[in-house]
C-alpha cells in the first residue's frame, strides 16, 4: 500500500471526514476567495481562520458564527458581512458523489461507516441542504462533541464510544496531522488527496472486495 494510506486489513468501522473528503474543500476554497477580496495572502488568512474557529471555541460548540467572524475580522481586518462570508463558504462545500457511492458500498458490504469531522454547526446546515447524513451509522462532529481532532484523545472517545478496537478503525482524512494522530491511537489511517483520488479507490477495493 502506498504509505499515504495504511490498510492493512480486518476494518470493521469506516470513519470520512468531511471537507475535502465526502465533500469539496469549501472552507479553503471559500477562505481564499475572501482573502484575495481583502488583499490578503490566502494561506496566512486560512491558518489564521483554523486558529481562530478553535480559539473562539466555536468549533467545539463553545461560542457562536458571530463570536468567530468578529475575532477573525479583527485579527485579519477583513470587512463584509458575516452572513456573506458563511454563504461564501458553504457554497464550495459540494458531496462528492463517487466517495459517497464508496461508503454506500461499505455499508453494504457489512461495514459501519460514519463522518468524524472537525465542523461548526454549519454541518448540520449542509445536511439539511443535501440529506447525507442518512448514508451514514454514525456523525461525530467537534461541534456538538465539545473535542476536535487536534487533540488526539478524541480518538480515543470515538473508539470508545464505537465500542471498537482501534486497529479495527480505518480513518480517512485529508490533513496529514489529523491522520498521524489517529495512527498515533492505533487506528489505520489513510491521506485522501484529490490527486491521488483513482488510486485511494483502488485499494479500497481491493481491501474490502467491493465491485462497483
Amino acid at each position: 500500500m502506498d504509505e499515504t494510506c495504511s490498510i492493512s486489513g480486518g476494518a470493521e468501522v469506516v470513519l470520512f471526514d468531511y471537507g475535502g473528503v465526502l465533500s469539496a474543500e469549501g472552507w479553503k476554497k471559500g477562505l481564499s476567495l475572501i482573502a484575495r477580496e481583502n488583499g490578503l495572502d490566502s494561506d496566512k488568512f486560512i491558518r489564521t481562520a483554523a486558529d481562530t474557529v478553535y480559539e473562539t471555541g466555536y468549533i467545539l460548540g463553545e461560542a457562536s458564527q458571530d463570536d468567530f467572524w468578529r475575532e477573525l475580522k479583527i485579527r485579519t481586518g477583513i470587512r463584509g458581512d458575516e452572513t456573506s462570508f458563511a454563504d461564501e463558504l458553504m457554497s464550495h462545500f459540494v458531496l462528492d458523489e463517487r466517495m459517497i457511492d464508496l461508503a454506500r458500498r461499505l455499508n453494504a458490504g457489512g461495514i459501519t461507516i460514519g463522518i468524524l469531522s472537525d465542523q461548526t454547526d454549519w454541518l448540520d446546515q449542509l445536511d439539511a441542504r443535501d440529506d447525507f447524513f442518512k448514508y451514514f451509522d454514525h456523525v461525530f462532529n467537534s461541534y456538538h462533541m465539545g473535542k476536535g481532532k487536534r487533540d488526539a484523545t478524541l480518538f480515543d472517545d470515538i473508539a470508545a464510544k464505537l465500542k471498537t478496537k482501534p486497529q479495527k478503525i480505518l480513518f480517512i482524512d485529508d490533513d496529514p496531522g489529523n491522520v498521524e494522530r489517529a495512527r498515533q491511537k492505533g487506528w489505520q489511517a489513510c491521506i485522501y488527496t484529490v490527486a491521488e483520488v483513482d488510486s485511494f479507490h483502488e485499494q479500497m477495493e481491493r481491501a474490502f472486495g467491493i465491485r462497483k
